[in-house]
């Protein structure tokens, strides 16, 4: 079915998924910015499924399977509503109809290989957890769209419950426990125990799972299921687990979790970043990745009451748990803002409204990314924009092993500025990178954004190649080689031994304040141009600002081993020192040696 989003919509007529979709893009439910961007790519993909360059389709039936199975056969275990059937509500039905939904339009196996959901406590999601759990013990399923009578199961189904420590782990495991102990449909086909649960003639298991597990990687899971991940100190237990991925039919991983109070090189914080980019289309949409994370949105205050449903969907539907919820939180807030005691007040951000707190970072282009992405032409275009003119080249030459740039500076005619970067990066490493940071730098290759070269450490010849070949096919005159000095040294010596002019760009706050500072006035002001890069906008959307006790700025990554890069646009930076400097005469050393490093 086509959602055409005008006055002619049948609501009566719409599959709950699409229509709770609709209800969030129209503005007919409460929504954060970010759950409005999850559902309205759920309405594009409608309008192009089954297509060559997009082989999925809703199947509603698909869908309406999970939502009997737990209408029909799960029941709560806690709660006012304790042993009755669960009776899902629409933003559930919007999140499993997506999970559950979606399929390849050949084959029929799920569509989604990892989802990330976060929204605040209290909103059922253990309930939802464990009723999955046991639907991939039970009924989860392949089978072609156009043949649903051909159904394959998986014989020896394994279900994780994963969580941070054993405690936690059990607490799905133990209400799908509950939940199948209550329900005789579950009981027929489960051997359910104090112990251990099993399917009664195919096998495998349902079991808790946490890092003290023994064996971990043994398994082929069909269903992983992540709780509360912002608890954990590392990724590995989710490393561990995808690994297994592969040896099933449609293997699907569920991260669960609230905001946490640790934001500062979380794994989940880097993951739930991960999405947030995709979803605002700062890095490529991943086709086989869900995400949905409800919160507040910049500039709510977490005081006024009615911004609460953004991170709480279920104070949006008037029922007895509602009800009693949102006079929990509203105690829970009254209480920790009253005290002014700051953990309290931190622990209802987090849990409450969903706000990650303890991030120190600010970010260089914060509200103006939007703005960046908007003055973007296409690379023809820009080509076609700076041929033949005169360019100040900035490099940024990082460890060997990692992403490094050549970036281009052009001052046009008309008083604006136009800027391109490259990225190089070894293949193993971008191989590793790839599957430890999710970024998709082969894609990126693909695409003409970077250059992934053999072996294990960056060959500089490749840099060199690629300043060239700019220079004889689009006629750029290098104007000068603007580099960090670190590492660098060699490499632009022998730049200037073939007749380049390099500068040595000191990394400073003196000499990068005023550039950086340029660059953004230059963006707010759309004075600048550039060619669409998604690896230079990806690096820009992960630039932190830095400043000293003076004002003075520069970019920086969160910590030194963080995996967000921002390579391109330090060395663009590095180029517009010497480009926006009108009279390239003047002196910058004795500049350069007033330096004030500290900060």
């Amino acid at each position: 079915m086509i959602l055409m989003l005008d006055s002619s919509i049948d609501w009566d007529d719409l599959h709950p998924t699409n229509r709770y979709a609709a209800e969030i893009v129209l503005g007919i439910r409460k929504a954060c910015e970010l759950e409005i961007l999850a559902c309205q790519r759920h309405l594009d993909d409608l309008q192009r499924q089954a297509t060559l360059d997009f082989p999925f389709v809703f199947d509603e039936s698909r869908a309406d399977r999970i939502f009997e199975w737990f209408e029909r056969c799960c029941r709560h275990v806690r709660g006012p509503f304790s042993g009755q059937l669960i009776e899902l509500l629409p933003f559930q039905k919007f999140d499993l109809g997506c999970l559950f939904g979606w399929v390849h339009m050949e084959s029929g196996k799920r569509r989604f290989v990892l989802s990330y959901n976060e929204r605040a406590r209290g909103n059922v999601k253990s309930t939802e957890m464990s009723g999955i759990a046991l639907y991939g013990m039970c009924g989860d399923c392949v089978y072609p769209p156009d043949d649903p009578d051909q159904k394959r199961y998986e014989d020896m189904p394994e279900v994780e419950c994963a969580a941070v420590d054993k405690g936690q782990a059990r607490r799905v495991w133990g209400d799908a426990q509950k939940m199948g102990e209550k329900s005789p449909d579950i009981l027929k086909r489960l051997r359910i125990k104090r112990t251990y649960i099993e399917h009664s003639t195919r096998g495998g298991w349902l079991r808790p799972l946490s890092k003290d597990t023994k064996n971990k990687d043994s398994g082929a899971p069909c269903i992983v299921i992540i709780d509360e991940y912002h608890a954990h100190p590392t990724s590995e237990i989710v490393d561990v687990l995808r690994s297994g991925f592969g040896k099933r039919l449609q293997s699907l991983m569920l991260i669960i979790t609230t905001a946490g109070k640790n934001a500062e090189n979380n794994p989940c914080k880097k993951e739930r970043d991960s999405h947030e980019k995709i979803l605002r289309g700062d890095i490529p949409m991943i086709e086989t990745t869900f995400a949905m994370i409800r919160t507040l949105d910049k500039g709510d205050d977490p005081h006024d009451q009615s911004t609460w449903p953004k991170a709480n969907p279920i104070l949006q539907e008037e029922n007895e748990y509602s009800q009693a919820l949102l006079k929990e939180i509203k105690t829970e807030h009254d209480e920790a803002f009253n005290s002014g005691d700051a953990a309290k007040i931190r622990e209802w951000l987090t849990k409450r409204v969903n706000l990650w707190q303890a991030d120190s970072e600010d970010k260089f282009m914060s509200g103006i990314m939007d703005k960046w992405k908007a003055l973007a032409i296409s690379r023809d275009a820009f080509f076609d924009l700076v041929r033949g003119f005169e360019t100040w080249n900035g490099l940024d030459l990082s460890k060997t092993t990692d992403l490094t740039a050549a970036g281009f500076v052009f001052r046009l005619p008309d008083g604006r500025y136009a800027v391109t970067a490259h990225g190089f990066m070894p293949q193993e490493s971008a191989t590793k990178h790839e599957h430890s940071d999710r970024v998709p730098y082969r894609y990126w290759a693909e695409r003409g954004w970077c250059t992934l070269t053999p072996g294990s450490v960056v060959d500089y010849s490749f840099i060199k190649s690629h300043i060239q070949q700019r220079e004889q096919e689009q006629s750029w005159i290098i104007k000068e080689v603007c580099y960090d000095p670190y590492n660098a040294t060699h490499f632009t010596s022998e730049l200037e031994a073939e007749g380049y002019e390099r500068v040595e760009i000191r990394q400073g706050v003196q000499t990068l304040s005023e550039p950086t500072k340029f660059f953004r006035e230059l963006v707010l002001q759309g004075l600048i141009v550039h060619d669409g890069s998604e690896l230079l906008t990806w690096c820009l959307s992960n630039a932190i600002e830095v400043s000293d006790n003076n004002g003075n700025i520069k970019l920086s990554k969160k910590h030194k081993d963080d995996s967000q890069r921002i390579d391109l646009i330090a060395a663009i930076l590095n180029a517009m020192v010497r480009a926006m400097t009108r009279d390239n005469s003047i002196d910058l050393n004795e500049h350069i040696m007033s330096e004030d490093f500290s900060f």
